[in-house]
């Protein structure tokens, strides 16, 4: 992997990763149009930089993040987790064979972009304005959304979350947020599991040359989505989600034409 393709992978991810459009599909598909392959390292550093990306979420809400008087922020996140932690331990193997097939994710792209084209009309009239009236019942449900976007890659972490926020009567905005917040156990807990396997199987990717890769792709990726952030809640509520919608369909079927007319091998 070279410095070229780590900075453009790194912006790529850094750009949207909060959209609802799946940073884990436009990764992948990249992949091939930028010559990379399908390694070890590869798959660690693409969910490494999810991971730095999101910290930008901390940063932009530290009040938040380290407000201990109100304990029941924390425990909300650990509810919310707790089904993605289960299910991705689980079926380990059936997500790393999901990951790997481009057919799949080129269609769940489209799929999900469908599903956000109606979003707007299937969910109104929310209660929730506020972050602080989010249940631990509401918590619950949004992680089993989130799920959603483990078995099927492409869907995207932020769609199934928003999606599931909606569902409870969460606004657009509390939604998106809490969809922010729920990234960053998720995401830590992702980087670890992908560290450690590497660590454990594949300890030779860990040279020098491909940390170093890493450092500068976390840090490209963190700086991006510091500004992707504001833009996606400021835009969410203006104009709802139809647009994310329209990219992703869009995106998937441009990708999927373009892949067998060079012959790319998609699953």
């Amino acid at each position: 992997m070279t410095l070229f393709q780590t900075i453009l992978l790194a912006i790529l991810e850094g750009i949207t990763e909060f959209l609802p459009v799946s940073s884990t599909a436009h990764m992948k598909m990249a992949n091939p149009f930028l010559g990379v392959g399908d390694t070890p390292f590869i798959n660690m550093f693409e969910v490494v930089v999810q991971l730095a990306a999101i910290l930008s979420v901390v940063v932009i809400y530290w009040k938040k993040f380290f407000d201990f008087k109100h304990y029941s922020f924390y425990i909300k996140l650990i509810i919310a987790i707790i089904p993605a932690l289960i299910f991705g331990g689980l079926f380990k193997k059936y997500i790393d064979a999901a990951l790997s097939n481009l057919l799949f994710i080129s269609c769940v792209m489209i799929i999900g972009g469908i599903i956000l084209l109606f979003i707007d009309n299937f969910f109104k009239n929310p209660t929730i304005h506020e972050e602080e009236k989010i249940s631990n019942k509401n918590a619950f449900i949004i992680g089993c959304f989130q799920v959603l976007s483990i078995i099927f890659p492409g869907l995207s972490r932020s769609a199934a979350t928003i999606l599931g926020g909606m569902s409870q009567k969460l606004s657009r905005s509390v939604a998106a947020e809490f969809s922010f917040f729920l990234a960053v156990p998720t995401m830590f807990a992702a980087s670890v599991k992908s560290f450690y396997d590497v660590y454990k199987h594949n300890p030779e990717v860990l040279v020098k040359e491909n940390l170093f890769l890493l450092g500068i792709g976390g840090v490209i990726a963190f700086i991006v989505a510091l500004l992707s952030v504001k833009f996606f809640i400021f835009y969410i509520q203006k104009n709802g989600f139809k647009l994310f919608g329209y990219y992703r369909i869009a995106l998937g079927i441009l990708f999927l034409i373009v892949s067998l007319s060079l012959g790319i091998k998609l699953m």
